[in-house]
């Protein structure tokens, strides 16, 4: 099964200082047939203004993953850290037993963002945040795990949920293939390009909702940026 879920469909809202897209229900976007896909929470888009951003906000018991598509972002939180996260790399925050921060964009073009909510495998623990550079070369043509709660996915930023975050870079003409584990959740979004997955034509920032699919083949129509999440 898989359900596509054009961009022009989403949920979301324009202000001065940022324009976003909502996969999932979110602030005033209210769907009850979109509430989540699994452990999947949030999948939203967002493009944030010159010398604009979120302002101090608190959360808790959640897996927050920030893929950054263009521009970068700046991060502060209430337990010090401060990071700046360019485009292609990810950071992570698990907000724990509970955590303030923001996000600001200080570059001189828009910053364009997917930030994606996972709730965890159990309430509390220590918040923390980290960020990690993840060259284009390395995944090249192949899916590369990003963040993830699988001991196995030794590279990837850890994450306190049974999920994994993948993303990869295709070419035109190229295909993948991946095989998700049984009953898992797969939601799929191509930053960039367009690609074929069993059939179903998936355009940039569109979403693809998964399941009960034994494997995955991802043929790319031209040059491809994606992310999938597969959740319990």
């Amino acid at each position: 099964m898989i359900e596509l879920r054009p961009f022009a469909s989403l949920g979301g809202e324009r202000l001065d200082w940022l324009d976003t897209r909502h996969h999932f229900s979110f602030a005033q976007y209210r769907d009850p047939e979109r509430m989540g896909w699994g452990a999947l929470r949030v999948w939203n888009d967002d493009e944030i203004a010159v010398s604009t951003g979120f302002p101090p906000h608190p959360h808790a018991d959640m897996e927050i993953i920030t893929y950054v598509r263009d521009g970068a972002i700046s991060h502060e939180d209430s337990l010090g850290n401060k990071g700046r996260t360019e485009a292609g790399d990810v950071q992570v925050m698990s907000a724990g037993t509970g955590i303030r921060h923001a996000e600001y964009n200080r570059e001189s073009e828009p910053t364009r963002i997917f930030q994606i909510w996972i709730v965890p495998n159990r309430r509390g623990g220590a918040p923390g945040w980290d960020t990690r550079p993840f060259p284009k070369a390395d995944r090249s043509g192949r899916l590369i795990a990003l963040a993830s709660g699988d001991s196995a996915d030794g590279e990837a930023l850890p994450i306190r949920a049974d999920a994994r975050v993948l993303g990869a870079r295709l070419k035109a003409g190229e295909t993948i293939e991946y095989a998700p584990r049984p009953d898992r959740h797969v939601y799929l979004v191509p930053a960039t390009g367009a690609l074929d997955v069993n059939g179903v034509r998936i355009e940039a920032r569109d979403g693809a909702a998964i399941r009960d699919e034994a494997l995955l083949r991802l043929a790319a129509f031209e040059d491809t940026d994606l992310v999938l999440v597969e959740a319990a």
